[in-house]
């Protein structure tokens, strides 16, 4: 039984009309370049689209015509009728290999001669003109199936000129953004792939499936990645040690900055691997790192007020004597708005607990005593235990995930990440606000910790889809 032809197409047209784009979309390759100069594609670039190491289709990004009507009166000079065309084309190709008047034609028409699907791109942000009539007309005599994108690169509007005369030429017309395009048009444009030839329908189909599947395991992967990154992050701890005559204060300091350190390096590898998965590899990124008050604040003030949880959510979520360890109940009676009031205490070690209210902040320090020894002992930094603490950091991640697993790879500017502008945690249920209040409690301290660990991963997959409808319902 011989396999299925594999779906290859050849993306073709004038130059700077987003040939490039549509391929590092379609491929799912941010390494394709993209430019705004002519002429950045001289030679045929072959982008395989793997799933689970399954090829599901292979597109080709080619140079861009440059001398169509010099091709066009060459071809119909040697021509004898419409039977002949496609040979014509071939003929032309096998006689100009060599030719550097010629080399983008030769390159762009090969793997069309070689049984590529035609897709040829255009800008619908500026006017429809004649020029490229000779590119339609010499795709035309491949005798090969075709299909149109009009990729609007600019703010102008002449689509619907543009839908006239390519729907002359080719089986199928569509509009497609590579930039901005969401996910279900990607799928919308493989099933009009698979009507231009009845060999491809099959296979993409087969390929939505796929991608549909994909798109799926690489947002359980990510809330995976997530809920790891949080559980380091809740439970790191920074030690030195502290001679009886050494200077407490200055060891605090160093232990302090060093944590500190270390959540950004930590938090900073979490946004790597996400961007890994999506297959982002040359992606930059403009964000705010974690950043503390002087003193013992952790957060910002904006920062708690956009990714920190107030006093009545931690209410709903069971927020008690558990959650403030030592501090009992009454440090939510202070007055103070766990939002928006100042957090006395980061790190709290020492304590082991988080007080809110300035009457509890000569009590607390965030070193810690771990083991003595003669002349000395070991101390700690950490690990957190401010409750707001993993509410920021996975709000600003699970935004992060949002943008990159949204985020098209023909898309080349960095990707900004600011802040919300109303708390996702109000689509959490009550009994899921428990759930992930208790998971940031109390998370995983050891990787053997199975029971722990699986309950941060289930809490952050339910905040993921909870910040998914949040996010579908603000746009």
């Amino acid at each position: 039984m011989s396999e299925r032809p594999l779906p290859r197409f050849a993306v073709v047209g004038h130059p700077n009309k987003g040939k490039s784009s549509i391929v590092a979309t379609l491929a799912q390759n941010d390494g394709i370049a993209i430019a705004l100069e002519p002429g950045t594609t001289r030679e045929n670039g072959h982008y395989p689209l793997r799933v689970d190491d399954r090829l599901l289709y292979e597109l080709i990004d080619t140079p861009g015509f440059q001398r169509p009507r010099r091709v066009l009166a060459w071809l119909q000079a040697h021509s004898l009728s419409a039977s002949d065309r496609p040979d014509t084309v071939r003929a032309f190709v096998t006689q100009h290999r060599d030719d550097p008047r010629f080399h983008d034609e030769c390159q762009l028409l090969t793997p069309i001669l070689e049984g590529a699907g035609i897709l040829y791109v255009v800008d619908g942000a500026v006017p429809y003109s004649r020029e490229q009539e000779a590119e339609m007309e010499i795709l035309r005599w491949t005798g090969r199936p075709s299909l149109a994108l009009i990729n609007r690169i600019g703010a102008g509007d002449h689509l619907a000129d543009w839908r006239a005369a390519l729907g002359q030429y080719f089986q199928i017309v569509r509009d497609f953004d590579a930039v901005h395009a969401p996910f279900e048009a990607h799928l919308s444009l493989l099933r009009g792939f698979g009507q231009l030839a009845p060999e491809w329908e099959a296979p993409l189909e087969e390929a939505t499936h796929h991608l549909r599947d994909q798109r799926r395991h690489r947002q359980h992967q990510a809330l995976q990645l997530i809920a790891a990154a949080l559980a380091d992050m809740l439970t790191h701890r920074e030690t030195g040690r502290l001679r009886d005559d050494g200077n407490r204060d200055a060891l605090e300091h160093e232990l302090g900055q060093r944590w500190r350190d270390w959540q950004r390096r930590r938090e900073q590898r979490l946004r790597r691997d996400v961007e890994a998965l999506y297959q982002h590899r040359h992606l930059r990124r403009r964000e705010q790192a974690l950043a503390w008050q002087p003193g013992s604040d952790l957060f910002s003030e904006q920062a708690r007020r956009t990714w920190g949880v107030s006093r009545t959510y931690l209410a709903t979520a069971g927020f008690g004597a558990g959650a403030l360890g030592g501090a009992g109940i009454d440090a939510l009676a202070a007055g103070h708005s766990l939002g928006a009031g100042a957090l006395i205490g980061g790190v709290l070690g020492a304590a082991g607990s988080v007080f809110y209210g300035g009457k509890y902040a000569d009590k607390l320090g965030a070193l810690k005593v771990l083991e003595r020894f003669t002349g000395g002992a070991e101390a700690g930094f950490g690990p957190v235990r401010d409750p707001q603490f993993g509410y920021v950091v996975l709000g600003r991640a699970l935004e992060h995930w949002h943008q990159v697993s949204h985020r098209n790879h023909a898309g080349r500017d960095p990707l900004t990440l600011g802040d919300a502008d109303r708390h996702w945690l109000e689509q959490l249920p009550r009994g899921q606000r428990q759930r992930l209040q208790k998971a940031l409690q109390d998370p995983p301290r050891q990787p053997g910790d199975v029971k722990r660990r699986d309950a941060l991963e289930t809490a952050v997959e339910q905040a993921g889809e909870a910040f998914l409808a949040w996010r579908s319902g603000s746009l």
